[in-house]
C-alpha cells in the first residue's frame, strides 16, 4: 500500500510538472536528491562500520552477555510465553542491544531472526502475542546513543551533534513505554472479550 502510495505521489508530481512547464527542476532536484543521498549514505557508512565494530568486540569481550543478562529478567516479563533458553530471547535481546545503540541495520537481521523463532514457537502463520510485542518495541525502540542521528549532525556540521542525546532517550523511552501499554491494552482486551 505504501508502495502504491509513492507511485501515486511521484507520478501526479510528475505530471503536475510537465503540465506547469517545471520539468527542468524536477530533473534537477531528482539528480540532486541521487547525489546527496549517495553521499550520505556513504558518510553514514563509517560511523555505521564503527559502531558495528565496536559491537563486535563488546560481544567477544562479553559485555553483550552482561547486558544480555541484565536485561533478560525484564525481557521474560515482556515475553511471558517464550522459554528462558530459547534462542529467540538471545536474538530479542540482541535486537533491543542494537536498538539501544541506535544502530537499526544492526538491529533488523537480528529482529527478523528473532521474529522467525517466535513464529516457530507459536506453531502457525497467525502473529502470536510475543510478535506483536516484539514489533511494537521494535518500532518504538529505546534508544541511549542515536549514532546514525550523531552522523547525519556530523555530516552536516552540527554545533553539537550529541545534544540530541537527552531528548532521544526521554522521548524513546516514553515511546516504548506508551507501545507496551497499548500492546498490553489490547492484548488484555481480546482477551476479556474472548478471542484469544
Amino acid at each position: 500500500m505504501v508502495n502504491l502510495i509513492w507511485v501515486i505521489l511521484a507520478g501526479s508530481g510528475i505530471i503536475y510538472a510537465g503540465f506547469n512547464g517545471t520539468m527542468n527542476e524536477v530533473n534537477k532536484a531528482i539528480f540532486e536528491a541521487v547525489d546527496e543521498s549517495v553521499m550520505i549514505a556513504l558518510s553514514l557508512l563509517g560511523v555505521l562500520v564503527f559502531w558495528l565494530g565496536l559491537m563486535k568486540i563488546a560481544e567477544e569481550a562479553g559485555l553483550l552477555k552482561g547486558l544480555a543478562k541484565l536485561f533478560k529478567p525484564i525481557v521474560k516479563k515482556i515475553f511471558p510465553e517464550v522459554p528462558s533458553n530459547d534462542p529467540a530471547i538471545g536474538y530479542i535481546l540482541s535486537n533491543m542491544t542494537a536498538n539501544m545503540f541506535g544502530l537499526g541495520n544492526a538491529a533488523t537481521p537480528m529482529g527478523l531472526k528473532a521474529m522467525k523463532e517466535l513464529k516457530r514457537l507459536s506453531g502457525n502463520n497467525e502473529a502470536s502475542r510475543s510478535m506483536i510485542t516484539l514489533l511494537a518495541i521494535n518500532t518504538s525502540s529505546l534508544t541511549i546513543v542515536p549514532t546514525t542521528v550523531i552522523a547525519i549532525r556530523m555530516k552536516y556540521d552540527s554545533i553539537d551533534p550529541t545534544s540530541i542525546i537527552g531528548a532521544t532517550v526521554l522521548a524513546t523511552a516514553i515511546s516504548t513505554f506508551a507501545a507496551l501499554l497499548i500492546d498490553r491494552f489490547f492484548y488484555y482486551r481480546r482477551q476479556r472479550l474472548g478471542r484469544i
